[in-house]
């Protein structure tokens, strides 16, 4: 019996010691401008609100940090976003420097068999980067249309 619950101690320690979980930056955005702009998309196609205000802001953080907005408008702008950017699969086209130490990536992003292609300006906060703003009126219709 000794030997069985030793043996289960020792199989507990040695699957949780291989278990290891990559820290959440506490201050919301991503390494580099493509890593922002994948987790905005993917934040949109999985509509997380959460996802989705730790990587949109500006060069003083996160929008959902903002003290300009309140939560409940921040929430709102979100789900907008969410419907205008609506997609099932986006490809980068293009990304160059912008004014201001900024990134822009030309986007097609697909919904069906109808593919628009739009402008994601991103920028750089203290080591984080965050997506600041994007063209909407190029997918407008993204969001009226059904599948």
């Amino acid at each position: 019996m000794r030997k069985l619950l030793i043996g289960c101690l020792l199989l507990i320690v040695a699957c949780t010691s291989r278990t290891t979980v990559a820290p959440v930056p506490v201050g919301g955005g991503a390494n580099g401008p493509t890593s922002a702009l994948n987790a905005f998309l993917a934040a949109i196609r999985a509509k997380d609100l959460q996802a989705l205000g730790a990587v949109w802001g500006d060069k003083n953080g996160p929008i959902r940090d903002t003290k300009r907005i309140s939560r409940e408008e921040v929430e709102q702008r979100e789900l907008l976003l969410m419907c205008y950017f609506n997609h099932e699969s986006f490809k980068v086209l293009s990304d160059a420097p912008a004014a201001g130490g900024e990134r822009v990536m030309v986007v097609s992003l697909t919904k069906g068999t109808l593919t628009r292609t739009t402008n994601f300006y991103l920028v750089s906060g203290e080591d984080r980067w965050f997506v600041r703003s994007a063209d909407i009126e190029p997918v407008r219709d993204l969001c009226s249309r059904k599948k």
